[in-house]
């Protein structure tokens, strides 16, 4: 009798984590979501899913929890709040390399994003590299979802936006279109990923349906609020002082205003190599705005 198979999950508390689990269950498959907290298990245990709790700092908690799967969807999870959050990336990532190697686990997908591939001068983009190279270097079947900007990113500006009438940017130029993506396409491609076969390493970029710039973003939110909305940038002086209050360590706001520099300068962009694949989603911004806004 074959063994049914075992997708494993992490980062089930965040968007693409519970998108990834939930395409799974929907699919028929066997879920375990992976969770710091047993509590934060207590939804997935009730849709089927088996809960196992490991730190993915602890590579032998880490390596417990993976044990005994066909594949992982890993999520290393950025700490804005900390000081030593690039040097935390390294932790995890080295973590995260010795459980799948001691679990031997078969293969797994990994989420990163656009930029990945770049060596310096990405912000928190770096964190995504870290993790790339070392499993890399693990030997084990991997995928690395290379992600667009998340479309989910302009949420935190819609409610100032409907009050002023204004759409605040960092992205600019503002009529510069780039590629974005929702979060719940991200775990639905993960989770058809996870259920491939594959050996050695992939690195997939995605996408959504189309790329937008953000005069569309704010052409679209008018609609959605049917009421005039002008995008306007933030100069790149004020953007400090923009993420004040936040909850963001000095390290992670220098790491983000390098992050936006590299997007708007064109660094941090899709490598157009016809060896990297590339996946687009459905879900549209009007579609996000809808689902965000109502």
């Amino acid at each position: 009798m074959t063994k049914a198979e075992l997708y494993a999950v992490t980062g089930v508390s965040g968007r693409t984590g519970a998108a990834t689990a939930q395409a799974l269950i929907t699919a028929g498959k066997q879920v375990r979501v992976v969770v710091r907290d047993a509590t934060k298990g207590a939804y997935w245990q009730q849709q089927g899913a088996e809960v196992a709790v490991a730190d993915l700092s602890n590579s032998a908690t880490l390596a417990n929890a993976l044990s005994g799967v066909t594949a992982a969807y890993i999520i290393s999870p950025q700490q804005y709040t900390r000081a030593d959050l690039f040097t935390q990336a390294e932790v995890m990532a080295n973590a995260i390399a010795e459980a799948a190697i001691a679990a031997k686990l078969p293969k797994m997908v990994a989420l990163s994003s656009v930029g990945a591939e770049q060596a310096s001068s990405t912000g928190w983009i770096a964190m995504n590299r870290v993790l790339e190279q070392r499993l890399s270097q693990t030997g084990l079947n991997v995928a690395f979802l290379r992600a667009a900007y998340f479309m989910e990113n302009w949420q935190p500006l819609i409610s100032p936006a409907r009050a002023l009438g204004e759409l605040a940017s960092f992205l600019a130029p503002l009529e510069r279109k780039i590629p974005m993506i929702a979060s719940q396409d991200i775990g639905e491609i993960a989770a058809q990923v996870l259920c491939e076969n594959w050996q050695g390493t992939r690195a997939i970029n995605l996408t959504g349906p189309a790329d937008y710039s953000p005069h569309d973003v704010a052409h679209h939110l008018a609609a959605q609020l049917d009421k005039p909305i002008t995008a306007v940038a933030i100069p790149e002086s004020h953007w400090q002082q923009a993420m004040s209050g936040q909850g963001f360590s000095p390290a992670a706001l220098a790491g983000f205003i390098e992050m936006t520099k590299g997007l708007n300068s064109g660094h941090i962009a899709f490598n157009k190599n016809d060896s990297i694949e590339h996946r687009a989603g459905s879900i549209t911004l009007e579609t996000l705005l809808k689902q965000v806004t109502e």
